[in-house]
């Protein structure tokens, strides 16, 4: 490198230094200022990572004093540039010497970069390219949004995340029955809403109890990182805005705390929301005369939020006027009136039998006919006909289009365990032990001081008699000690190795001393989760228990291991105590009984024979057998008999004859409701709720794309680019850690401690301290990005050594990115994302794009050091400008094409589903005119923005022929 006094040069390592100047030649180091950002740097003349600053004609350069040149010759005299050309403002012949250039010249484009020696290596430049075609096949595919979720490939989920979450501000009620994944299923669909950009800003209300549990939830299952907003956190927030609400994109937030803090809830009305979620919605209650302020808040929020999901059990399960307030909720302007509702859903239930005859395929009556005719009109008549004459595919035309027409099918989603398969076996096996003596005394002193204590906190003491014997003795008194159940725990895990066991208890302090017994005791390997640990110290005993080998057999939970996690490797439930709650119940089974669960599960009740234990193991399997069975009734038997329960459960002494007469009467009224809701089933609203098997190619679809090497592969190339530490931890995970060689202070998602990650679903179902990475996962999202909006890998120069061609033979190979400047929410992508369009010019000016592979013609090409590739630019730079420039013309010219394309495409399917939508406006009336509207909007909107698509130049990369 030859340096002289004045010469400007740019850093190849810190390119966002600006230009340097050389200010000092001292033996063999250079000093080189760079006045734009203050800085300076000594290098050895020999090795210095600098590049000489160059321009050619037809440039158009700064200068210090901010007027702009347009070069037209180029001089040297004594080791400097003086730039001769016409001012841009005056148009002035004048010249400008390289020491007068702008501080803060910056070389973004791709042929500046090129020309003046900033070459990027040659991985860095195929990455690009690579990373390009995978956002563009990305921002395509059906399945964004529907594959990042951390959870089983479930048919009925994936269909109401794909039927919901693909329209404009949905409004639904999923009100699916107990353990099927209604949180999944809002998931799944807010995921898709927030990455598609049709929802940016999400309010998550929720029962106060169920926020760690919703926060859990969406930041495990789904990357989605909600700020849960109380008192605390408002006040705090108020410093420092206006309206606290707004200081979050994602909320969650209780209902009571909406309801009870007035301020801050008018606060959340004024904020700007894309889309309300309610869980647990049932408890908004309602009737004509009085509806209840938690039901009056969420009415007032959902009237200016443009989309609102409501979840909740069974619909009716706070009465049907209640069921018609949720309705009304989502959509007051088609359910305005309850009697009207009322007199509709007889209509709605004649056609829901027809539709029951028809899946059993069975004659019609004439009024069924007559009905069916009503609703689908005169094609209704020939399909009729075909379905009586036999034909198997006019049933299955009738029932599609009495989906899309059928009364609340389009805004009510319900599944059951009874249409939907995969579930396992529950067995109870239980346990009947005599109560140990110090129990019995502790329990009689405390039940003679205690007569006064109101009747549901006597009942829970009585189930809970280790805890009356520490109150009686002191907190350090070991009742593990002499507690049968504690022997019969220990022989039960010893008598079913190696197979695993999961624990609950409601107590944190119980399962702590569960676990000391265990290991001091016998040596078992147990692991504890309770509510005194933090989500990392969770996730670690989760994934202990978890993991193959080397792992606990057992993890002991408090009441908090009932809420949301996935154990269904396990197949043994042991019930150290029961929940007085047959809601809670169900929540602690359904950690294991879960669609995917390979075999049958048993579950282990150990209780105190004639004791409030004995009562309630008799309520729960006699009455409401709810241990073998979902319990789908459980909230309504506890509601109309609960306060008989709690009477036995309180009582000093076992009541057998009193309880055989209330178990048997809870067994009758079980057996009454079961019957009133199979025969009030509508099996066409559960057809199409699960999709009617038309989800089964969208499992299969995803299963394709996750046992692809593609995305491993990129990412793991990306990682070894980027400077990402990598370490093995086991089979199909791995260990990202920052280094000190990265290219970037940071990488999207990664922390600073490191993270361990799969790629493997399976992997990432059993072990939920892993990351699932995942084309949906932030980390892939903000990687792609980070390389696109940067100029990483945008100038490159290669060998390309080939006998057959003279050396010395030259291609330029273009890399352009069509793209179209739209709104997020209009998804304009679906139809032009933005389109790596490559050009690959001989010395000709010949496209050999079409005939040359990208990936085949990589193969052949080596890398070059960046001197040689300077010099091999600078040798051939007068030709490649003309090849720019005719790539350009070539680009414009796909540019155009990419454009018909794209709105031929946009036409189409936006025009089929504005006439689809139309013609069943005028049977089903819950097609909103809000969403009809919303896609005449968007043709017209999505038109414009594709006529001002542009084609800019991204990436450039010489090739020479070498021998």
């Amino acid at each position: 490198m030859n340096f002289s006094l004045g010469q400007r040069w740019i850093s190849d390592t810190e390119s966002d230094l600006g230009l340097g100047t050389v200010v000092a030649l001292e033996g063999r180091q250079v000093n080189i200022l760079f006045p734009a950002s203050g800085e300076s740097r000594v290098y050895a003349q020999a090795e210095a990572p600098v590049t000489r600053v160059l321009f050619n004609p037809g440039d158009v350069i700064r200068s210090a004093d901010e007027w702009e040149l347009t070069v037209s010759e180029v001089i040297e005299q004594d080791g400097l540039y003086t730039y001769k050309g016409t001012r841009v403002d005056n148009e002035e012949l004048t010249e400008l010497k390289e020491t007068f250039l702008d501080h803060f010249i910056k070389f973004n484009k791709p042929q500046d970069r090129l020309f003046a020696g900033q070459i990027d290596r040659f991985d860095r430049y195929t990455l690009r390219y690579n990373t390009w075609q995978h956002r563009f096949h990305r921002d395509q595919s059906p399945l964004k949004g529907l594959i990042g979720q951390r959870a089983s490939l479930i048919e009925h989920q994936l269909h109401i995340a794909r039927e919901v979450g693909q329209r404009f501000a949905p409004r639904v009620l999923l009100s699916d029955e107990v353990g099927l994944g209604k949180t999944i299923e809002a998931g799944m669909i807010l995921h898709q809403q927030l990455l598609t950009g049709r929802a940016a800003r999400v309010l998550i209300v929720v029962p106060e109890n169920l926020q760690h549990q919703w926060l859990v939830e969406m930041l495990r299952r789904f990357n989605l990182k909600f700020a849960i907003f109380d008192e605390e956190r408002c006040a705090e927030a108020f410093a420092d805005s206006a309206n606290v609400f707004e200081t979050e994109q994602l909320v969650l937030t209780s209902l009571e705390f909406l309801t009870k803090k007035k301020r801050w809830f008018e606060q959340a009305t004024l904020a700007d929301w894309d889309l309300l979620v309610v869980d647990e919605a049932h408890h908004l209650s309602w009737s004509v005369d009085k509806p209840s302020t938690e039901y009056l808040r969420i009415e007032e929020l959902s009237q200016d939020i443009a989309g609102l999901i409501l979840l909740t059990a069974t619909p009716d399960q706070l009465g049907h006027q209640s069921h018609f307030a949720r309705l009304k909720l989502l959509d007051p302007d088609r359910f305005y009136d309850y009697d009207a509702f009322v007199d509709q859903e007889r209509h709605y239930q004649e056609i829901a039998d027809a539709a029951n005859s028809i899946l059993q395929e069975q004659a019609l009556s004439g009024e069924q006919q007559q009905v069916l005719v009503n609703l689908l009109g005169s094609q209704g008549e020939v399909l009729l006909a075909q379905f009586s004459a036999g034909e198997t595919q006019a049933k299955e035309q009738i029932l599609d289009q009495l989906l899309d027409r059928h009364g609340t099918g389009r805004i009510l989603f319900r599944n059951s365990r009874s249409g939907i398969s995969g579930y396992p076996q529950r067995l109870l096996h239980s346990y009947p032990m005599a109560m140990p003596s110090q129990y019995k005394t502790a329990m009689n002193v405390m039940g003679s001081l205690g007569n006064g204590s109101p009747i549901e906190l006597s009942a829970i003491r009585a189930l809970f008699p280790e805890k009356i014997f520490q109150e009686f003795e002191g907190e350090n008194a070991s009742w593990t000690q002499f507690d049968p159940r504690v022997q019969w725990l220990i022989d039960t895990l010893n008598s079913n190795k190696p197979q695993k066991m999961l624990v609950i208890c409601a107590k944190a302090e119980t399962a702590l001393s569960l676990e000391q017994a265990l290991r001091e005791r016998e040596g078992i390997k147990a692991a504890v989760f309770h509510e005194g640990m933090s989500i990392i110290e969770r996730d670690r005993a989760a994934a202990f228990f978890a993991d193959i080998e080397d792992s606990a057999q057992v993890l002991i939970c408090s009441e908090i291991g009932s809420e949301g996690r996935n154990f269904q490797f396990a197949h043994h439930l042991a019930l150290f105590d029961l929940p007085l709650n047959p809601d809670l119940l169900e929540q602690r089974i359904g950690r294991l009984d879960r669609i995917g669960q390979t075999q049958d599960i048993k579950i282990h009740v150990p209780y105190f024979e004639n004791s409030a234990q004995h009562t309630l193991l008799r309520w729960y399997h006699e009455g409401l057998h709810a241990f073998e069975h979902t319990s789908t009734t459980g909230h309504m038997l506890n509601q109309e008999f609960g306060d008989e329960l709690l009477q036995l459960l309180a009582h000093t002494s076992y009541q057998e004859e009193v309880l055989s007469e209330l178990v048997e009467r809870v067994d009758s009224r079980y057996g009454e409701l079961k019957t009133q809701m199979e025969s009030g089933r509508d099996r066409l609203l559960e057809l199409h709720s699960s999709g009617q098997g038309k989800s089964e190619h969208l499992v299969e679809d995803i299963k394709v794309v996750d046992n692809s090497f593609e995305l491993p592969t990129y990412m793991i190339n990306l990682f070894d680019t980027w400077g990402v530490n990598q370490e093995d931890r086991g089979e199909n995970s791995i260990v990202l850690k920052p280094s000190e060689h990265m290219l970037g202070a940071n990488f999207p998602s990664l922390r600073d401690e490191g993270m361990s990650i799969t790629f493997d679903r399976d992997t990432a179902l059993a072990q939920e301290d892993l990351h699932f990475i995942s084309w949906d996962h932030p980390m892939v999202e903000g990687a792609m990005e980070m390389i696109c909006d940067d100029d990483f890998g945008t100038a490159s120069v290669a060998l390309l050594k080939n006998k057959k061609l003279p050396a010395g033979t030259y291609f330029v190979e273009l890399i352009y990115i069509a793209e179209a400047m739209a709104p997020k929410s209009l998804q304009l992508g679906r139809y032009l994302p933005p389109t790596p369009v490559r050009v690959l010019l001989d010395k000709g000016g010949n496209n050999l794009a079409e005939n040359v592979a990208f990936d085949a013609f990589n193969q052949q090409l080596n890398a070059v050091g960046r001197q040689t590739a300077s010099k091999l630019v600078n040798a051939l730079q007068s030709a490649i400008h003309p090849l720019i420039k005719q790539g350009n013309t070539l680009a414009q010219t796909q540019m155009e094409q990419l454009r018909e394309t794209a709105k031929t495409a946009m036409h189409q399917a936006v025009d089929s589903e504005l006439e689809r939508l139309t013609s069943l406006k005028e049977i089903n009336p819950n097609i909103r005119d809000e969403e009809l509207k919303h896609f005449q909007r968007s043709r017209a909107e999505m038109d414009d923005y594709i006529d001002k698509a542009k084609v800019k130049l991204d990436a450039i990369r010489l090739i020479v022929v070498s021998h």
